[in-house]
C-alpha cells in the first residue's frame, strides 16, 4: 500500500519534495492531494506534478480522509498554527525545520500529537541521509575514539531573500540554517543537553541575526563549535574530532553525499531529478519520506532519527541563543 501524502504549500520546498518522492517506487509513495492559501496555486502546482486533487485551504486538507500524512511546507512563522489544524483533525503530521518559532510552541505540536495519538516528526531531513547513519555508526563504534570536539559550520548569502532578513517571516541564520549546524552537534551528542551555551552574533537592522559563532560544553570535557551566516559563504561541513582520529561531513553538510573518515572519501550519490529544483541535492528528500513511510508502517509515533525530545531540545537551544544575542519574534510574548 502506497503511503498517501497531502501537502500542505505549494511553494518551492514542496516542489522539491514532491520530485523527490519521484525517486521512490511509486507503489510506497503518492502524493494525493495539493493545498494552498490559493487554490489557483495548488491547481498549477497538482497539474505541473501530476497531483490528483487541489484545495484552495488548508482547512479541506485537514478534514480529507483518504491522506495518511500532512507534509507541512509553509513559511514557519505558519508551522505551529497550521501543525495544530492537522494535529487536532487526526492527521499525521510532517513539519518542516525549524518546527516552529520557539520552544513554547513546539511542546504545544508535541502535546497536540501525543493527545490525538499522531505521527509527528520535525524534518531535518539531515538525519534521514545515508551519510548521517554512517555517521551514528561510526560513533556508535567508537571508530574515532572518544569523541572531544565537534565543529559544525554553514553560511549561505541571501541576504536579497526577504523570508531570510524580515523579522515577520521569521527570518535570520539561525532559525533558517543554524538548526541544521545544531542538530548536528545535538546528532553526535545523542540528544544530551549541553551544560552551557555562549553565543555571539551581529544583528541585520530588521532585528534579524546575520551571523552567529556559538560554542556548546557538554559532559565529560567536550565541546562544540557551529558558525552561521546569511552574508557569508562559510566551508558547510562539519567535522568531528576524536581521541584516535576524525570524521568528517563534506559540504554542503545539512545534505551530504561524501564522507571522509581518516581520511579515507566515501561517496553517497544522489538520484537525478526528474524536474527542476530550488534547493541543493533535494532529491535527498527522499529519505526523510522513506523514513516516515517506515515509521507509520510500524505504528510509530514519533521518529527514531529525529525523536520529538530532541526536537524540543533543539529549539530551547536556539531559543537560549536568540536571548544572547538579541533577537526578539513577536510569538515570542504571545
Amino acid at each position: 500500500m502506497a503511503t498517501r501524502w497531502g501537502l500542505c504549500g505549494a511553494g518551492k520546498i514542496s516542489n522539491d519534495f514532491s520530485v523527490a518522492l519521484k525517486t521512490l517506487p511509486p507503489g510506497d509513495h503518492q502524493i494525493a492531494v495539493v493545498a494552498s492559501r490559493s487554490l489557483e496555486r495548488a491547481q498549477e502546482f497538482a497539474k505541473r506534478h501530476g497531483i490528483p486533487k487541489a484545495y484552495g485551504s488548508y482547512e479541506e486538507l485537514a478534514s480529507d480522509p483518504d491522506i495518511d500524512i500532512v507534509y507541512v511546507g509553509v513559511l514557519h512563522t505558519q508551522h505551529w498554527k497550521v501543525g495544530l489544524l492537522f494535529l487536532k483533525a487526526g492527521k499525521n503530521v510532517l513539519c518542516e525545520k525549524p518546527f516552529a518559532m520557539n520552544s513554547r510552541q513546539v511542546q504545544d505540536l508535541v502535546a497536540a500529537a501525543k493527545r490525538n495519538d499522531v505521527f509527528l516528526m520535525e524534518a531535518i531531513w539531515s538525519r534521514c541521509f545515508p551519510v548521517h547513519a554512517e555517521v551514528r555508526r561510526l560513533l556508535a563504534e567508537e571508530a574515532v575514539g572518544e569523541v572531544k570536539l565537534v565543529k559544525a559550520y554553514f553560511g549561505s548569502p541571501q541576504l536579497h531573500i526577504p523570508r531570510s532578513v524580515a523579522k515577520e517571516l521569521g527570518g535570520g541564520a539561525l532559525l533558517d540554517i543554524g538548526v541544521y549546524c545544531l542538530q548536528f552537534v545535538l546528532m553526535v551528542f545523542r540528544g544530551e543537553r549541553p551544560l552551557s551555551i555562549q553565543a555571539s552574533g551581529v544583528l541585520l537592522d530588521s532585528g534579524v541575526d546575520e551571523s552567529v559563532v556559538v560554542a556548546l560544553k557538554f559532559s565529560r570535557n567536550r565541546i562544540a563549535f557551529c558558525a552561521f551566516s546569511i552574508s557569508a559563504r562559510l566551508p558547510n561541513d562539519a567535522v568531528i574530532c576524536g581521541t584516535k582520529g576524525s570524521i568528517k561531513v563534506l559540504g554542503p553538510m545539512h545534505c551530504p553525499t561524501t564522507l571522509v573518515v581518516n581520511d579515507k572519501e566515501t561517496e553517497y550519490p544522489l538520484p537525478e531529478p526528474s524536474l527542476p529544483m530550488n534547493f541543493t541535492n533535494s532529491t535527498g528528500l527522499r529519505y526523510e519520506a522513506e523514513e516516515v513511510r517506515q515509521c507509520l508502517l510500524k505504528g510509530l509515533k514519533e521518529s527514531p532519527l529525529m525523536p520529538l525530545a530532541e526536537s524540543v531540545l533543539l529549539t530551547e537551544v536556539m531559543d537560549e541563543i536568540r536571548k544572547q544575542v538579541g533577537v526578539v519574534f513577536s510569538q515570542d510574548s504571545q
